[in-house]
């Protein structure tokens, strides 16, 4: 069958009840698993049942989601990437609203290369279990969700962020061609949800940087500056960690043993990627689990992945430009190093704003308002430089 045609197109979306005519996947056993955990081993994230004020809107993004991931599997992208991939726009009309999918062959061959089955990825967003609220540091108004398995991670994004994220998308994909072992979060998709007779609502879905979150004990949201960047923790023997910031990180260190190197130079190169793009305000997400003793010691958990992370037109670079590294044998690899004591979890996040009129102005504001003091909102050389200074300074 024709692969979807590129442009603007609204289809009739088929009904989500399907799912659960489909064969069982590994993502349902994991959600089933999931669901039968005790409630305080959710670490202060709270289940979106009825009667809570977002279960109308997850309801909408869950049958939606389900019905847009279904045309990818029944009409998935072949032959060589093209432009078009890029620039689609596909609505479904559902009863009620409306979800529309940009970019959805280029994502669809991007969560491919990833390794990333299209049915996991239904079950984990569809209507198969209910989506999770966390507690957000953030300063923005955005929402924010996991899916049930903590796997996925969905935020709403203005129109601006958008745009410019699939501007760059071409780029991001490259980048992530060239350096599979990128420390940038794995975009998954970028949607729109329209209520019926309202606006439209964006959202991205993400890789967790967190995943799986199990075993984790802190969390940090990292900019390199002052500003704003602390968090009152939450009260001791509380279920709820909180994503503290970069004055609560002070006279700590992230003890990597050998894979420090690795670490620095792959941040400088996600760092000068995201500087090429005029992209600033972006964070090093960080979170700490200790290991088990038998997790411990070279090459305990460890295997040398030689394929490509992400597939694509052969890049020409060796593996050492590529700067490749052990990957741990463990879900969600690509974000995890581990240290000789502790297992970090660690990823580049936000990356949608740029460096235009609006943050210029409010770079100029900020100067009157804090002088002598390290604000976000600075050039987007300087953040680069700044972030990759704070992580030398504070790894061993």
């Amino acid at each position: 069958m024709a692969a979807p045609s590129p442009g603007p197109r609204e289809v009739l979306a088929p009904s989500p009840e399907a799912v659960r005519r489909a064969p069982t996947s590994s993502s349902s056993c994991r959600g089933l698993l999931w669901r039968l955990r005790d409630k305080q081993s959710r670490l202060g994230l709270f289940e979106i049942s009825p009667g809570h004020e977002l279960h109308g809107m997850m309801c909408m993004m869950q049958a939606g989601l389900w019905a847009a991931t279904q045309v990818s599997m029944d009409h998935p992208p072949t032959g060589p990437p093209s432009q078009e991939d890029f620039s689609e726009v596909l609505t479904q009309v559902h009863e009620g609203f409306e979800l529309g999918t940009l970019a959805g062959p280029a994502f669809a061959r991007l969560r491919r290369c990833l390794g990333l089955a299209e049915e996991d990825y239904q079950a984990a967003l569809g209507p198969g279990g209910p989506y999770l609220q966390f507690l957000s540091t953030s300063k923005s108004k955005a929402i924010f969700f996991l899916s049930h398995d903590q796997r996925f991670f969905l935020k709403t994004q203005r129109r601006r962020e958008v745009r410019a994220l699939l501007a760059h998308l071409p780029r991001y994909v490259q980048h992530l061609q060239r350096h599979p072992h990128s420390l940038l979060a794995r975009l998954l998709g970028v949607h729109s949800l329209r209520v019926a007779g309202g606006k439209k609502t964006y959202f991205i879905i993400m890789h967790s940087v967190f995943y799986p979150a199990g075993r984790i004990s802190e969390r940090y949201d990292i900019k390199g500056c002052e500003v704003s960047r602390w968090v009152e923790p939450a009260p001791e023997g509380s279920p709820v960690i909180l994503v503290l910031k970069d004055l609560n990180f002070q006279g700590k260190t992230i003890d990597l043993g050998p894979q420090r190197t690795w670490f620095l130079r792959q941040m400088e190169l996600d760092t000068a990627f995201l500087r090429e793009l005029n992209v600033l305000d972006y964070s090093l997400l960080m979170a700490f689990q200790r290991l088990h003793e038998d997790e411990r010691g070279p090459g305990s958990s460890l295997i040398f992945r030689m394929a490509r992370s992400v597939q694509g037109t052969q890049s020409p670079e060796e593996p050492g430009a590529q700067n490749r590294r052990l990957l741990p044998d463990a879900p969600n690899a690509l974000h995890i190093l581990d240290g000789p004591e502790q297992r970090y979890f660690l990823g580049l996040v936000d990356l949608a704003t740029v460096y235009g009129l609006r943050k210029r102005l409010e770079h100029l504001w900020k100067t009157l308002r804090y002088p002598g003091r390290t604000f976000s909102t600075v050039s987007p050389a300087r953040y680069a430089r700044r972030l990759c200074q704070w992580v030398d300074a504070h790894t061993e």
